[in-house]
């Protein structure tokens, strides 16, 4: 049975952005595919909780897709963070909704990689500035995935830009339709890395 992935996209200038833009655009057109731009749909942050809570249950991939603003998300997604992953629905007892959905992050920084290293300018690496959100996976019972990363997006060139393009594009296709249990996501650092070895053999 396909994977059914939901993408909440959070970019609050996206009309300016060229990377995410592009990343949008190779979206496969897909039924398994919800592309859930939360800024057009919440311009006013009055979000819809329970509207957001049965999207979440009809998919089984979240993908939490934003440009890395100051080593975390747009204000917009972390108040979808708050506010939706409730209390007794999302965690704690009696909080089981999410349990075993998988969920990871797919996004742009304007650092390099050599930046997001222990001497680089940033001083840690992009796993360990995502942990908040490892952690709120964690806590929500879901199992989180290394994140989709393009990086250094100011020296990115047209041909560079392709490339990680549709390796997104391929990440968010092979997804739809492998058998999840069968692929250890955690021996990779990224997605990137998983999809440039996936060569369609399952027993990795």
């Amino acid at each position: 049975m396909p994977n059914r992935i939901l993408i909440l996209f959070a970019h609050p200038r996206f009309e300016s952005s060229k990377i995410n833009k592009a990343l949008s655009l190779a979206i496969p057109t897909s039924s398994q595919i919800t592309f859930h731009d939360l800024y057009e749909l919440y311009p006013n942050f009055n979000i819809d909780i329970e509207k957001e809570k049965k999207l979440l249950t009809e998919h089984e991939i979240i993908v939490w897709q934003h440009p890395f603003f100051w080593y975390s998300c747009p204000p917009l997604l972390k108040q979808w963070i708050d506010m939706v992953l409730e209390f007794g629905w999302a965690y704690g007892p009696g909080g089981n909704a999410l349990q075993d959905k998988l969920i990871f992050n797919a996004i742009t920084t304007g650092g390099t990689e050599e930046a997001y290293q222990a001497k680089g300018r940033n001083r840690f690496s992009v796993k360990q500035l995502l942990a908040p959100f490892d952690q709120t996976a964690y806590l929500c019972k879901m199992k989180y995935l290394p994140p989709f990363t393009i990086q250094g997006t100011h020296k990115l060139t047209k041909e560079d830009l392709s490339v990680k393009v549709n390796e997104y594009k391929k990440v968010l296709q092979t997804l739809t339709t492998i058998n999840l249990s069968q692929v250890n996501f955690q021996s990779y650092s990224t997605l990137n890395e998983w999809i440039s070895q996936y060569k369609g053999n399952l027993n990795e």
